[in-house]
């Protein structure tokens, strides 16, 4: 005990020391025009009031402080624009000034080399991966041949539902399964999750997501205090390992039967199924296949099954506006209960419904933090070196000097308007901006789309024991790397057919 007490102490001491021979520089900080922000708690900083939620205490800021506003966490100082000026000008700085994306530091060390997510600077082979992930799954070709699949795995989804009708269901448990199977298909021509969420066999591939995302969600404190970083105290680092080795179990055998076989007939004659050949021939490792597949399906699957989630509450709580996008559905789809992705695009009221769910819960509320590498001025304010730029999506989606009526579910507003989320309108950016915007958009929203529309085609939803004042519907938060539904959205579905 006493080894153990000693081992916690020394850093502590260390941490405080090194507190104080900070102080003389936080005096001469004190000097500069930094951003306005509360004050800070010796040691601490700010970290306390983090703990209802980081974008709510961040907005809260903002309102205060002004657009552009300045927090310590620890260590490290962190500024936060929360609106479309402050997120113009912070992206002009990334321009500016040299930049490096923070990895926490639970994130496997060495890989970010092989990392579309984690990589923190823009190299060549970075630029190299995007580019393949983009024209290969995410360009206009890529997702016109990846739309069997979407629809197939949706079509399975909506049988399931039906023989599921007059019971409970979880939606987000089943259209997360949904989506990694999708994702199971085009990266390895196999579905890995069974779609009841009973059966054992969902435990391997969904329980390691599951797992990353609540890694990830976690706060560490050696990203606060860089003085434990080679300590580990809370074992997140062998946690994500462990994690992420357990994701790449899944799929080892169908990399190694692959490479062989492609191997045995020296590529010749081979017909790319899907993005795992395409990985193999541009000559990827196993460990390089392991760190971008994984990455592709924490990035592609949570957010996507929250989105939908969120967007099927605010329907099912919002009665017009369920009645306005059925009228759609069946004056330009008809009765069919099989909806084809290339009939989505011929639904605005279904689109706007999406982007205004975007609005109000965007996957990521906070864009991830970017440190700036040199002392720069940003709206008159100085920025120190190595502070953390952070955009709050979720602030500004929720500002009312932006948004009429803003904390109300009204899709008219995005109803016939060019606002977009394509990182052009920069009061709207739910995928981000910028060269590190999400990749891999395109594929999300049309899998969002023809997801959703099934879903409000096929199906009246009732809320378990006879709930019928829909106002009551709970519709608090978790915040974490995505944006979910503090309880799960648990739902009764009944057949229109």
């Amino acid at each position: 005990m006493l080894y153990q007490l000693f081992f916690l102490l020394v850093p502590l001491l260390a941490l405080i020391i090194a507190v104080r021979l900070r102080a003389k520089a936080g005096t001469s900080q004190k000097r500069q025009n930094l951003p306005p922000g509360p004050y800070s708690l010796p040691i601490l900083g700010n970290l306390p009031y983090m703990l209802k939620g980081p974008h709510i205490y961040l907005t809260q800021l903002a309102r205060s402080y002004g657009p552009l506003c300045s927090v310590k966490l620890g260590t490290h100082l962190f500024v936060i624009g929360s609106s479309p000026m402050a997120a113009t000008e912070i992206m002009r700085s990334f321009d500016r000034v040299p930049s490096s994306r923070w990895v926490p530091k639970a994130g496997q060390d060495g890989l970010q080399e092989y990392s579309l997510i984690w990589a923190t600077q823009c190299t060549e082979h970075w630029k190299a991966l995007r580019s393949l992930c983009r024209n290969e799954l995410f360009s206009a070709k890529g997702l016109e041949l990846q739309a069997y699949i979407r629809e197939k795995n949706v079509d399975e989804m909506v049988r399931l539902l039906k023989f599921k009708q007059g019971k409970v269901v979880n939606i987000r448990e089943l259209v997360f399964a949904s989506t990694v199977n999708i994702l199971g298909n085009i990266c390895f021509s196999k579905g890995f999750i069974g779609l009841d969420c009973d059966k054992k066999e969902s435990r391997g591939l969904k329980r390691a997501l599951y797992r990353l995302m609540k890694l990830g969600t976690t706060p560490n404190i050696a990203d606060f205090y860089p003085i434990f970083e080679g300590l580990d105290p809370q074992r997140l680092k062998k946690k994500t390992l462990d994690a992420m080795n357990e994701s790449f179990s899944v799929w080892e055998h169908i990399i190694k039967d692959r490479r062989d076989a492609r191997e045995a007939d020296k590529g010749v004659g081979l017909d790319e199924q899907d993005f795992l050949d395409t990985m193999l021939r541009c000559g990827f490792s196993d460990l390089q296949i392991n760190q971008l597949t994984v990455e592709l399906f924490s990035g592609g699957t949570h957010s996507t099954a929250s989105t939908i989630e969120w967007a099927l509450a605010e329907l099912i709580k919002n009665k017009e506006a369920m009645l306005t996008i059925r009228e759609e559905l069946m004056k330009e789809i008809g009765s069919t209960m099989c909806i084809k992705e290339s009939q989505v695009s011929q639904l605005p009221y279904l689109h706007a419904c999406v982007k205004e769910t975007l609005r109000l819960h965007p996957p990521a509320p906070l864009l991830h933090p970017q440190a700036i590498l040199e002392e720069c001025e940003i709206m008159n304010y100085t920025v120190p070196k190595n502070s953390q730029l952070i955009i709050n999506v979720w602030a500004m989606g929720r500002d009312p000097n932006l948004w009429e009526d803003p904390l109300s579910f009204k899709p008219e507003r995005f109803y016939g308007s060019k606002v977009d989320f394509k990182g052009q309108d920069f009061k709207f950016l739910p995928f981000g901006v910028g060269r590190r915007m999400c990749p891999g958009y395109p594929y999300a929203i049309k899998q969002i789309h023809l997801m959703l529309a099934s879903l409000v085609q096929n199906f009246d939803w009732c809320l378990p024991n006879n709930m019928e004042d829909l106002s009551k519907l709970d519709m608090s938060e978790n915040f974490g790397i995505i944006s979910q539904r503090k309880k799960p959205l648990m739902v009764i579905p009944k057949c229109r057919c």
